[in-house]
């Protein structure tokens, strides 16, 4: 549901440039108000549900997602657009972190990567589905239609979310300790090299999927493509990316982390430069490939954190894991907003694709620090 509503997003925003009369740099700054509230909230969210359970803050933050995507639809201006959508943001941040350390807790570490990359690939299904959805529901419904009705859903989700946690006793305040704990501070690493340099690629990583997002419906619309075709093309990147996050998640067991991100890494340049320079159709045929490879390395990031961290500073530490990516997504959309409208989107794209091989040498360093576990 939370990714769906990240993910309506690109499909919207060609709406709203079009009908707010929006430049790109403004395009790129609705977007930034989603993952900003995402970069700033994702990490206290991870630390209030060490002290208060995840239960109350995952659902409730369900609930306020939807309400504030539902309102969309009363929005006559741009102002109001990037006020709701900053809202939106601050109840998805307690998505990741919070899920994340669910499925950590329940899964042991030969298995948590599987797990997560199965995770993931929900989240997918959820992406392609309301991609495509709301494609359709723009041309039969009109946009503001569609986003009261997707809104609704994910507030019952919500409502649903809450009492199946509380039924299965998952998530709920902690007991407190009988034993006088040592201070809470401190983030728990107990590699922070490692953490560091997975860090890094998750930045660089974040940034490329969000800009390429961004901004790629505005190339397929250059194209000739329709809006129901931009839905269409979403969808087919995040067909691939859920089939990429599940496979790539279970290949990283068996080959190893390294060559899983240097593979998924150079193939994201490579394919997005691919869809840049080819015809309407081609584009369309390369968008599933993309959609693997750009998003095929999450899996094994997500899947390696609790490895360089306590399990007593799990939520914290994937807080922070996605604080950092968030921050990126915030980045990207307006930085390679303002390249769109100076040098056009075809160039910004292109920069995208560079920016994603340069995840390789950082790759490479972080070998080491994960070579005698699972292998480079």
């Amino acid at each position: 549901m939370h990714d769906g509503i990240a993910d309506a997003f690109y499909v919207l925003l060609p709406i709203w440039a079009q009908a707010f009369g929006l430049s790109y740099v403004q395009v790129g700054t609705l977007r930034m108000a989603y993952s900003t509230a995402m970069a700033f909230l994702q990490l206290p969210a991870g630390m209030l549900a060490e002290r208060v359970g995840e239960r109350t803050l995952l659902a409730g933050g369900s609930m306020l997602a939807g309400v504030a995507f539902a309102l969309l639809a009363t929005s006559q201006s741009y102002a109001a657009l990037g006020a709701l959508i900053l809202l939106a943001g601050t109840g998805s941040a307690v998505q990741h972190p919070i899920a994340s350390t669910l499925i950590s807790r329940a899964y042991a570490v030969a298995s948590r990567r599987a797990a997560l990359g199965v995770y993931n690939f929900v989240g997918d299904v959820g992406k392609m589905v309301v991609a495509a959805a709301m494609g359709l529901g723009i041309v039969a419904i009109g946009w503001r239609s569609s986003v009261v009705l997707y809104g609704l859903i994910v507030v019952g989700v919500g409502l649903v979310t809450l009492v199946a946690l509380a039924s299965l006793a998952v998530g709920g305040p902690r007991a407190p300790r009988k034993a006088a704990p040592a201070p809470d501070v401190g983030w728990g690493f107990t590699n922070p090299t490692g953490f560091a340099l997975l860090g890094a690629i998750q930045l660089i990583d974040s940034a490329c999927r969000t800009g390429f997002l961004t901004f790629f419906p505005f190339l397929l619309i250059a194209k000739g493509a329709s809006v129901a075709s931009i839905g269409f093309g979403l969808s087919l990147v995040f067909v691939g990316g859920a089939a990429g996050k599940l496979v790539c998640g279970l290949i990283a067991e068996r080959v190893g982390i390294l060559r899983t991100v240097i593979l998924t890494e150079l193939a994201t340049g490579a394919l997005i430069a691919a869809v840049v320079v080819a015809p309407l159709g081609w584009a369309m045929v390369l968008l599933m490939p993309v959609g693997v490879a750009l998003n095929g390395t999450s899996s094994v990031l997500y899947g390696t954190v609790a490895e360089f961290v306590r399990d007593d500073r799990q939520s914290r530490s994937y807080g922070l894991f996605y604080t950092l990516g968030s921050a990126a997504g915030a980045t990207a959309p307006f930085v390679f907003g303002i390249v769109s409208d100076f040098a056009g989107v075809p160039t910004a794209l292109m920069l995208v694709a560079a920016l994603a091989v340069t995840t390789v040498p950082i790759a490479l360093l972080l070998g080491p620090h994960i070579a005698k576990g699972h292998g480079a």
